[in-house]
């Protein structure tokens, strides 16, 4: 019998981009990546930085904890090569001016919005509460396939359910860019398509704690601290640094001891004795 040709490929990926070959650190080939600017953070992820063709979930408790400062280096990269980024219905408004200083030209940046987003406030409040509508959905994973997007940044809320994840987790196989959902803590009790899955939590002054709950390759126990770019004064960073002082306990008032069958007298007292239930001959 005939032996047959059993080479290897000269390179495995070539049979799909998103193929995994189960190396130390997760596989990614080399390319596939975006470097994340921290090199203690490249060091952890998958392939040396923020994965390319799939979803990676950031969960935080709340707007503003530092996930700017975290991504700018990536996203920068992505506008430094003429690619444009794509924010979908940022929790805020968002500052041009802001964005230029990281590194984020904003003609660059291209803002989804709902509809519903152009409505008073009180009924903006519900829209937020119920997530991204369908349909702002939809031109996320269309924007995914299209081939022409740098990064992805969408906030998706309650319209993060399965069949959505995986139809973008899908979508994301196309797109040749990191892709990220910042979604609440609690979704980390729920299963998600995404194989990268971080916590962020602030670990103190300009410093962010990471810990990685899903990733290609061996799970990290201890949470990671990065330094970010710092934001506040040397005096202010004194100021956050130092204990917070213990409150001053407030004096008591003693109580009146006993003088017969009734109460002392103490001056001015008689409605806090009507509070104790003393009886009215003792007030």
């Amino acid at each position: 019998m005939d032996s047959l040709d059993v080479s290897p490929l000269a390179d495995p990926a070539a049979l799909h981009p998103a193929l995994w070959r189960a190396r130390p650190g997760g596989g990614a080939a080399a390319g596939d990546t975006t470097p994340s600017g921290f090199a203690a953070l490249d060091a952890e992820l998958p392939g040396g930085g923020w994965p390319h063709r799939a979803l990676t979930e950031l969960l935080l408790a709340g707007p503003g904890l530092g996930e700017w400062r975290l991504l700018a280096p990536a996203l920068a990269r992505q506008a430094a090569a003429g690619r444009c980024l794509m924010l979908v219905d940022p929790p805020a408004e968002l500052s041009a001016p802001a964005l230029a200083e990281l590194g984020l030209p904003p003609a660059q940046c291209i803002v989804v919005r709902p509809r519903q987003a152009a409505r008073p406030a009180a009924r903006s409040a519900v829209r937020r509460h119920q997530g991204t509508p369908v349909e702002v959905c939809w031109a996320m994973e269309q924007a995914l396939r299209s081939g022409q997007l740098g990064a992805l940044l969408a906030w998706p809320g309650a319209a993060a359910r399965p069949e959505v994840l995986r139809r973008l987790q899908l979508a994301a196989q196309a797109h040749a860019g990191p892709a990220f959902l910042l979604r609440e803590p609690a979704a980390a009790e729920r299963p998600s398509p995404a194989p990268l899955r971080l916590l962020l939590s602030c670990s103190g002054p300009d410093e962010l704690s990471l810990r990685l709950l899903k990733r290609r390759g061996p799970l990290r126990e201890q949470p990671l601290r990065l330094a970010l770019p710092p934001v506040l004064s040397a005096r202010a960073r004194q100021r956050a640094n130092q204990p917070w002082p213990a409150p001053a306990r407030q004096p008591q008032p003693a109580l009146p001891e006993r003088a017969g069958p009734g109460l002392a007298a103490v001056p001015g007292s008689a409605p806090w004795l009507a509070r104790l239930g003393a009886p009215a001959s003792d007030r």
